[in-house]
């Protein structure tokens, strides 16, 4: 059987997507740490609005994860830890895995009540993010990371 080639849809915009192919990876790997790190930050330590450990311990509490100093430390942690992880492109599996799971409890125990949207405090967005973190946690770190470099889980 022949081998199919790619048709695109505007074929003068071919060079610039074989171009820019590689970069894809690392710029969704990056985004998915930056957009854990702040709500790692809000957990942990207060920072960007967020209620801080002691507040985030009693908010575990209060949804019946407890003791809660021990799971909003651990979900902080996951987030701030496994977002740096991603970032860098370290470890990248390991730190997919923590968050896909964290984000597998996130709609099973407290995003699925309100429904889809996240308008209303549905599951959507740890969906998206589980999706991404399962992604990562099939492929790795890819050619642009740290793992790529010491030549681990490429």
């Amino acid at each position: 059987m022949a081998e199919a080639t790619s048709r695109h849809y505007i074929p003068a915009l071919g060079g610039i997507y074989n171009a820019v192919e590689k970069y894809a990876e690392p710029i969704l790997r990056i985004t998915l740490g930056a957009v854990l790190i702040p709500h790692g930050m809000q957990k942990l330590f207060g920072a960007f609005g967020g209620m801080g450990f002691a507040g985030n311990a009693a908010l575990f509490d209060r949804i019946g994860f407890t003791p809660g100093i021990f799971w909003g430390t651990l979900v902080g942690c996951t987030e701030l830890i496994g977002g740096i992880l991603l970032v860098l492109g370290l470890f990248t599996r390991f730190a997919a895995a923590a968050v896909l799971i964290f984000m597998v409890v996130a709609v099973k125990f407290t995003s699925a009540r309100g429904g889809f949207f996240w308008s209303t405090q549905g599951f959507e967005y740890p969906l998206l993010i589980a999706v991404c973190a399962l992604f990562f946690l099939i492929r790795g770190g890819g050619c642009c990371s740290l793992d790529g470099a010491i030549g681990r889980e490429l």
